[in-house]
């Protein structure tokens, strides 16, 4: 099932909210697979009734794909599994790695090279592969620089290139990093291939000071960061766009005043595209 318009991720703990969230402007919702495929009773139960009244798709957390460690077939086929049981559409990852002889339960920034960009995309393909279908990576936020050859955005685009997969455009990520590495956002933007994206995230972080942002995905959206979005469509056209929200979560009914701030800037920009 395609997602369009605008979504919001969903957590354990949001069962009892599903009715509002049905009945709300969320168009579809995003799941952790992992947080979700081996566990049995009632979260098996509560994700089938999800994935019978709204679209559904995954953003995984442990592919780990710039790992020097091999790539875990077994997983991917357990993803797919789980994709097919709840009927997802598309399985999303991060532009990253979390492992090395063990998994560091953090995101780390893989080198900005050309032989990362063979190696990585060459592992994506196998995903794919596997998966029978594109899947989408996102760019991330990062906050040391290592090996850096290439731009981040040459990085980024020579790899949706080399590997023929799609983009899932986080915006917030964007604002985060061209303030801790001083770049322009804008540009960044400009520079995104429009046919590659996928969906969109759009999260708060944590202002750590005025040159340092903490990609949090804990507090409210920032102005800034809604600029931003608003400007990525009048670049790019509307795309999916889905709320993420993993620590502070207030009450459904505040998550949702974001969610219709992301449907309000779509219906502005389909009435002016």
């Amino acid at each position: 099932m395609e997602i369009s318009g605008s979504g919001l991720g969903f957590r354990r703990g949001m069962e009892n909210d599903l009715t509002t969230i049905v009945e709300s402007n969320v168009n579809f919702v995003e799941v952790a697979p992992e947080n979700w495929m081996r566990l049995g009773g009632k979260f098996q139960h509560t994700l089938a009734e999800v994935s019978r009244k709204i679209p559904l798709t995954t953003h995984g957390l442990s592919l780990s794909i710039g790992s020097p460690d091999p790539l875990d077939i077994e997983f991917v086929r357990e993803v797919k599994t789980f994709m097919n049981k709840f009927n997802v559409r598309h399985y999303t990852e991060h532009l990253s790695y979390c492992s090395a002889n063990g998994h560091m339960y953090d995101l780390m920034p893989i080198p900005f090279t050309e032989e990362a960009v063979r190696y990585v995309a060459e592992r994506i393909r196998l995903v794919q592969d596997v998966l029978e279908q594109q899947i989408a990576i996102e760019n991330v936020s990062y906050y040391l620089k290592t090996g850096q050859e290439l731009s981040e955005s040459e990085f980024l685009n020579a790899v949706l290139a080399e590997a023929d997969c799609k983009l899932l455009f986080d915006v917030n990520n964007v604002y985060v990093n061209s303030i801790n590495h001083k770049y322009n956002a804008k540009s960044f933007i400009d520079k995104v291939p429009s046919e590659r994206i996928l969906y969109g995230h759009i999260a708060g972080h944590y202002d750590e000071a005025v040159d340092l942002k903490v990609d949090t995905h804990g507090d409210d959206v920032k102005p800034d960061v809604w600029a931003l979005l608003e400007y990525a469509y009048a670049k790019h056209g509307v795309f999916p766009t889905l709320l993420e929200r993993d620590f502070n979560i207030p009450p459904m009914s505040e998550l949702l005043v974001e969610v219709d701030m992301i449907t309000a800037i779509q219906n502005k920009f389909k009435r002016t595209l």
